[in-house]
């Protein structure tokens, strides 16, 4: 060759490139000013989700038991008059006479419910304590001070379990283990851990780090590893491909997630079930119905719930409402109004799935795409004090201040979490990728 050295730099030049590309690859680049647009989709889909799921919720059961609920709802009920919950005394809901969607003008104000408040206190608590690990100090501390003592604080089973336990001093996670909480295994944790995963994009890993104390406040075994699930899904949002269908994208997430649940569990059997149904083309009611006969009543895959004469057969356990949220998420296919109306139909807790895939897909769709969806006049204020107390403004907050919270969280947990660089001049966060999640 007439010029080795030539050849040798250029051997060089394309190595060092192929390096750099790597690099590139081995590194997750999320704009923080699309994030914030997406933190607010978050709480505006779970709020519409969380309340059009409540003039449901309760309503069918099944018929084991005392409870007789009658069939359950199908599509068909979408539109038609409400029917009375378990405690609705033969009423339809308050919210609406009718099952549709709940929607809040910009002149009122989204009220704080279950599936929103702890949430909202557990971001309040990383941002004020400035830390992106909470201690089971901080926790108890956070649950004292903000939940009120008397009824109606808005609590129930698990949550009002560790609650009693707290005040007697007892710290978390000995406030969610079953030798001290006979409710372990109730939904509980699902509704208020979610958010955990948003608050680590692209990496469930250090999402399931944040929220594992938080979980085993109020569960334990199936329950916490289903609360992982959601939380893991929340954080593979931002690792997913974009190029992708949205139905595509939630498949890929579900099932990554879906591989951190153990094989042994009721839960990776639900997950399997209903995936299984999904695939062989049923209906979504047909899936529904299998999954009331499979594990209510014939108590399958060691989901036993129904031989212990639980109060409405376990209505709020963690493992029918998995289930039943799945339904919701396979056949709505990543469109945000199906999913909620089929998660409102379906049955048992319906506000908890709906709240829960409202605020996932209202994150994956940003603002933007919420407000298109459903009318760009919805408020952006959030009442905490609804169900909360002790929060600064009277409790009044817009979903733009919580977000930008959610933002500077963020910040400390890319810098100190998963050290990541928070580039502010170009107004991004670069994430060293999770190989293989």
């Amino acid at each position: 060759m007439k010029h080795p050295y030539l050849y040798m730099l250029l051997v060089f030049l394309v190595l060092l490139a192929s390096c750099k590309a790597e690099k590139k690859s081995d590194t997750l680049i999320v704009s923080r000013a699309d994030y914030e647009q997406r933190l607010y989709g978050f709480w505006l889909g779970q709020c519409i989700a969380n309340w059009t799921g409540l003039i449901t919720e309760m309503d069918k059961i099944g018929n084991i038991g005392e409870i007789q609920t009658g069939p359950f709802y199908t599509r068909e009920d979408w539109g038609k008059p409400d029917q009375p919950s378990i405690w609705g005394e033969g009423l339809p809901s308050e919210l609406s006479e009718t099952i549709d969607f709940v929607l809040i003008g910009r002149d009122s104000i989204w009220g704080a419910d279950d599936d929103t408040d702890i949430e909202y206190m557990y971001q309040h608590l990383l941002y004020t304590n400035k830390t992106s690990i909470l201690s089971p100090e901080q926790i108890r501390e956070g649950w004292l001070r903000h939940i009120r003592q008397e009824e109606e604080n808005f609590l129930w089973v698990s949550n009002q379990t560790a609650f009693d336990l707290m005040r007697e001093g007892v710290l978390p996670p000995e406030t969610g283990d079953p030798k001290n909480n006979p409710n372990y295994m109730m939904i509980d944790a699902q509704l208020t851990t979610e958010i955990f995963g948003l608050l680590a994009p692209g990496r469930p890993d250090v999402a399931l780090k944040m929220a594992h104390l938080p979980i085993r406040t109020t569960a334990y075994d199936d329950a916490a590893w289903i609360s992982e699930f959601y939380v893991s899904m929340h954080a593979l949002t931002s690792s997913s491909d974009s190029e992708k269908t949205m139905a595509e994208r939630l498949l890929w997430m579900a099932d990554a997630s879906r591989s951190n649940l153990p094989d042994s569990s009721y839960a990776a059997s639900m997950y399997d079930f209903v995936k299984m149904h999904f695939k062989e083309g049923s209906t979504w009611e047909e899936t529904r119905d299998a999954v009331y006969q499979r594990y209510q009543v014939e108590q399958q895959d060691g989901y036993d719930l129904t031989s212990r004469n639980l109060y409405c057969n376990g209505c709020f356990a963690s493992g029918i409402n998995f289930a039943a949220s799945l339904v919701s998420l396979f056949y709505g296919k990543g469109d945000l109004r199906e999913t909620i109306k089929i998660g409102a139909l379906c049955g048992w807790d319906s506000d908890n799935p709906t709240a829960t895939w409202g605020g996932l897909l209202g994150f994956m769709m940003s603002r933007s795409g919420v407000e298109e969806a459903f009318g760009t006049d919805l408020s952006q204020r959030f009442n905490i004090h609804r169900t909360r107390q002790n929060f600064e403004n009277n409790g009044i907050d817009t979903f733009d201040n919580m977000a930008a919270k959610g933002i500077e969280i963020i910040d400390r947990v890319v810098a100190e979490e998963m050290n990541g660089e928070v580039d502010l001049e170009a107004n991004v966060w670069r994430i060293p990728k999770l190989q293989n999640p």
